[in-house]
Parts: structure tokens; C-alpha cells; sequence
């Protein structure tokens, strides 16, 4: 064979990796093209409703009740001295416990919502434990409250992740959490507490109380008369919230979407 001349042979080998080549460029071409374009949901972290954007000073108290009752009649009291309505979330193993006062709270007027069956850190579990979990709250609230349960959830320990907001919204629960944390299970002086809510407070706020806070009793009739003579108006969680047509930002606000 002539020196510089290619057989048939070397040329169809050339042509062979030649065209092995390409293909693995274009595959790759078309990869990196996929993952340039994919949506970032995947992978993005979700995040709960802490608070709602909006401009009519409208807010929420909310009081979570998952151990003890000491407080429940007088909490409702005040409550109904100060004609508000708020959104308890409540857990399934205080509910087992104390079933009257689930009842005695719903005909008060007040929502029953989703805080777990056995309090857990619901991050952890698995999507079947997630469900039982949502499951059986939900359906001893049904019971309970009849139609004052709603579905709201909030988890222990404010403690959530991507696979608890999905199977949240499967079932049809909205995940709130909260921007103004009282601290009343901590802290023992009522005026610190009273402080930390209402320097915190603004439109579209929702404010974490406990029900078995040694302070709550103290400081709700306070919180409650300093913020409606400052013109803000309290309703349930399911009436501050947008149920469609909304998006969370990474800092937990929800935005209605411009129609």
C-alpha cells in the first residue's frame, strides 16, 4: 500500500468511530440541553405558608393543643369576650384525651386543624407514616367537629420537609406554619410575651400560641384588645390563606397570582 493512502479497511473504521463519536456528543449535547431547561421544582426545597401577603390588616391567632387542658374554658372565654375566632391545631392524642373540649371548641366557633396523630417529627417519616398520621387526625376531628375541621396542617416542632408538604397536598391539606412565635410555652413573663407579638405583628401575620402556656390566659386578653384598637381584624387561618391561585416564596409568604 502507497505511504498517505487509507485502505477500505482503515476507512471504514475511521467512519465507525467517527460516527461513535457524534453520537456520543449529541447525547451529551442533549443532555446537558434537558438539564439546562428542567424545571428546578424537583429539586427545590417547598415551603409552608408562615405568612399571607396582604393590605387589609386582616391576621390569625393560632394555638396549638397538644398536651394538657388546664386553659381550654378560659381561653374560650376570652375569646368569646372579644367576638375572635381562631384556628386550633390540635393533635389526635389530645383529642383521644380531652374529645369535649373539641367539641366545645368548634361550637364556639373556633377551626380544628391537623397537628399530627402522635406529635412526631413528621421530617423523618416515611410517606405511609405521613398519611396515618393525616389520616387518623382527620378523621376523629370529622367526628369531633363535624364541619369545623378543616384541612390545615402544622407540624411538630415546625418541623417539615418536601415528602410532608407533597403528601400534605395529595390529601388536600394546605401546610401553615407561622411568622410571629409567642414563646408562651417558654417564656414565664407574660410581658415579654406580650412584646414579642405585638412589635412583630402586620398584615397577613399568624401568630403561634400554646394551649397549655402557663401565660396564655394573661397575655390573650391583652394581645387581643392592643391589636383590634390598632385596626387589625382576626379570622381563621382558612379565611387568611389563599386556597388557589397562589405561590409560596422561600420565605413562606403567600402571594395571591394577578388574574
Amino acid at each position: 500500500m502507497k505511504k498517505g493512502v487509507i485502505s477500505s479497511k482503515n476507512l471504514f473504521r475511521y467512519t465507525v468511530v467517527g460516527y461513535l463519536v457524534l453520537a456520543v456528543f449529541f447525547v451529551s449535547l442533549t443532555v446537558h440541553l434537558e438539564r439546562k431547561n428542567a424545571s428546578p421544582v424537583s429539586s427545590q426545597r417547598l415551603v409552608p405558608i408562615y405568612r399571607v401577603e396582604r393590605d387589609d390588616k386582616c391576621i390569625s391567632l393560632t394555638v396549638d393543643a397538644a398536651w394538657d387542658n388546664e386553659y381550654t374554658s378560659e381561653i374560650i372565654r376570652i375569646l368569646d369576650e372579644y367576638n375572635v375566632k381562631i384556628t386550633f391545631f390540635t393533635a389526635k392524642l389530645w383529642a383521644d384525651t380531652y374529645p369535649d373540649d373539641i367539641k366545645a371548641l368548634a361550637l364556639a366557633g373556633h377551626e380544628i386543624a391537623n397537628h399530627s396523630a402522635t406529635h412526631p417529627d413528621m421530617a423523618d417519616l416515611s410517606t405511609s407514616a405521613i398519611q396515618k398520621e393525616l389520616k387518623d387526625t382527620w378523621n376523629i376531628q370529622k367526628e369531633l367537629a363535624g364541619a369545623m375541621a378543616v384541612r390545615l396542617f402544622r407540624a411538630p416542632f415546625g418541623s417539615y420537609s418536601n415528602t410532608l408538604i407533597r403528601e400534605c397536598e395529595k390529601l388536600g391539606f394546605y401546610t401553615v406554619q407561622w411568622d410571629i412565635d409567642s414563646l408562651d410555652w417558654k417564656l414565664k413573663d407574660p410581658q415579654t410575651v406580650i412584646d414579642r407579638v405585638l412589635s412583630n405583628v402586620s398584615s397577613g401575620s399568624i401568630i403561634l400560641m400554646h394551649n397549655d402556656s402557663d401565660v396564655i390566659t394573661t397575655v390573650l386578653p391583652t394581645v387581643l384588645e392592643a391589636l383590634i384598637k390598632d385596626g387589625y381584624r382576626f379570622v381563621p387561618v382558612s379565611q387568611l390563606i389563599y386556597t388557589e391561585n397562589f405561590y409560596i416564596d422561600q420565605q413562606g409568604t403567600q402571594h395571591l397570582i394577578a388574574q
